[in-house]
């Protein structure tokens, strides 16, 4: 998921300078001689964030800039752009006959950048933590630390996903994080990590630097010296940071990129949206009439073109999606026979209308479409404001959705407070992205599962629709269980089917993994020729490309 904040154009650009001037100055931490030259920081933007935090906590704020990607890292990682999964952390694993453990082998070689030793307890206490603050992983019975390079995990029940579900969690130093009283509550301002960029010199309200990890495993692998973040309030500022190319990697949607962006210098430019990234959904609060009925979502997921929704809103970047709910990644497990015999995610005004009138939501004589009880049909559409692709996207609903006599809001605001809206269940319905993971699994629990439903008003953090059915229940279940391709392609059509007849989310389009990048200060980049990584800032495959790059000499 990308999230973007987003102001007027001359404010971005003012702000972009702004950032762009403080990045020479000296804001706490420890300096070097490379931290006041920038000519070898990998520069990167962070489009979503007007200004940084200094929180560094892996749990509690995973998706603050680099925290999964270069300090803190997992015991192997799952590329889908091409497939692969590569020890990391963890040189080997075993999975137990039944399915109902795994037991991973970590590196003797690793060292916390403090030059503490990495041992099997920081796994057990990494997940301790995980579990406390994020809750998850409910399979997990018990872990142990079999010796200091050995972590076993036994469960509940079988669980064919955990391997991968597991082996991408961060690992974090159990000697740092059992000395805070708060760990939640904490920021952890000097992070200590295993990844190739841990020192956080020059931290200031919009920039930071991230230099070289002095007890990295992989010294070889350090080719840069470092990494800049840059703050912008929106896509714009961040937009025209690129197209100046005051940054290296540009990981945010660029309308019209062609020329926008590669045009301005073809011998060094590209960019590659592998549609790898999570399902991009419209949701709606079931815990509000009338979207407690299915057949009322999918009356307006009918009344969506998608293709407007495609081609406008997202440039062309994209597809629509299908009634299965599955991205491109997962083009393997989709039935084609659940997406030829469900019609709710194509547009027919005609059947929306049917299926409105059914559920006593009618046409007034203003062409306006009422309630049962004679109240309008009136409800927003939340988005960031900053999401400029997002919020064209809602406007090409609310414009479809007026066709059907429904009036929809596009209420664009600060993502931190549309989150927080999501999060709480005090929302109407909304932009949303789901769950990403190496199969659909995490897909389905994610939208249906009744174990992610919380109740509105307690804090969720994912089905914020607070959507789930025992049906659901159980057929997870059994693919968990499962542990042959077949059975788990079985099941798998049967959580397609389920999900077309309860329409829990309107898929939309299958959210494209934003990647632009140049070649005139670093080369290694992954391309579609050469997927080693998907072009991601956010990806957990983003270390891959930290530890791939080189700087061009001369």
């Amino acid at each position: 998921m990308t999230l973007r904040r987003g102001r007027a154009l001359a404010a971005v650009a003012a702000a972009a300078a702004f950032a762009l001037a403080l990045v020479g100055c000296s804001g706490g931490g420890k300096d070097t001689a490379a931290d006041l030259d920038g000519t070898q920081l990998l520069t990167i933007p962070r489009e979503d964030m007007g200004t940084f935090d200094r929180n560094f906590n892996p749990f509690s704020n995973p998706d603050f800039p680099m925290t999964q990607q270069a300090i803190y890292e997992s015991m192997l990682i799952f590329n889908p752009a091409d497939g692969t999964t590569t020890p990391w952390l963890a040189t080997e694993w075993e999975v137990a006959p039944d399915g109902t453990g795994v037991t991973y082998h970590l590196r003797d070689d690793v060292k916390w950048s403090d030059g503490e030793p990495l041992v099997a307890d920081d796994v057990v206490v990494s997940f301790d933590l995980q579990r406390q603050i994020r809750g998850g992983f409910d399979y997990i019975e018990k872990i142990t630390a079999v010796d200091d390079t050995t972590v076993q995990f036994d469960f509940s029940e079988p669980f064919s996903p955990a391997l991968l579900d597991i082996g991408q969690q961060s690992i974090a130093p159990a000697h740092i994080w059992r000395e805070f009283d708060d760990p939640a509550k904490e920021t952890n301002p000097e992070p200590v990590g295993t990844g190739p960029y841990t020192e956080v010199t020059n931290f200031q309200a919009q920039s930071f630097d991230l230099l070289r990890n002095p007890e990295y495993w992989q010294p070889d692998a350090q080719r840069i010296e470092g990494v800049r973040v840059l703050a912008f309030a929106g896509n714009d500022g961040a937009n025209l940071a690129a197209a100046n190319g005051d940054v290296d990697w540009a990981p945010q949607f660029i309308p019209n990129i062609e020329k926008a962006y590669v045009e301005k210098d073809p011998e060094h430019r590209f960019y590659w949206f592998p549609p790898t990234g999570s399902m991009v959904n419209w949701q709606f609060n079931t815990t509000k009439a009338p979207f407690d009925d299915a057949n009322v979502r999918k009356a307006l997921s009918m009344a969506v073109d998608r293709e407007q929704v495609a081609e406008i809103g997202m440039q062309g970047y994209t597809k629509p999606a299908d009634c299965t709910g599955l991205t491109g990644s997962y083009d393997s497990w989709r039935d084609e026979d659940v997406v030829s015999s469900c019609t709710w995610t194509k547009r027919d005004l005609d059947g929306a209308a049917k299926l409105l009138d059914e559920a006593g939501i009618t046409l007034g004589s203003d062409g306006k479409r009422v309630l049962p009880d004679g109240t309008p049909f009136e409800f927003d559409y939340s988005v960031g404001a900053a999401s400029s692709d997002w919020v064209s996207v809602g406007n090409v609903i609310a414009q479809n959705l007026a066709e059907l006599g429904v009036t929809v809001n596009v209420a664009a605001r600060d993502w931190a407070e549309v989150v927080s809206g999501y999060e709480s269940g005090d929302f109407d319905s909304g932009v949303v992205w789901s769950n990403a993971a190496p199969t659909p699994y995490q897909f389905y629990r994610g939208v249906m599962s009744t174990e992610t439903v919380k109740p509105a008003g307690e804090q969720a953090f994912e089905n914020y629709h607070r959507f789930g059915t025992p049906k659901a229940d159980a057929l997870l279940d059994r693919f968990a269980a499962a542990s042959d391709q077949a059975t788990q392609t079985s099941v798998m059509n049967e959580l397609e089917a389920l999900f077309a007849a309860e329409a829990p989310v309107a898929p939309l389009f299958p959210g494209p993994e934003w990647g632009a990048a140049s070649t005139a200060r670093f080369t290694g980049w992954p391309t579609e020729d050469d997927p080693y990584a998907t072009l991601s800032t956010r990806a957990r495959t983003a270390v891959l490309i930290l530890t791939t790059l080189e700087p061009v000499k001369g």
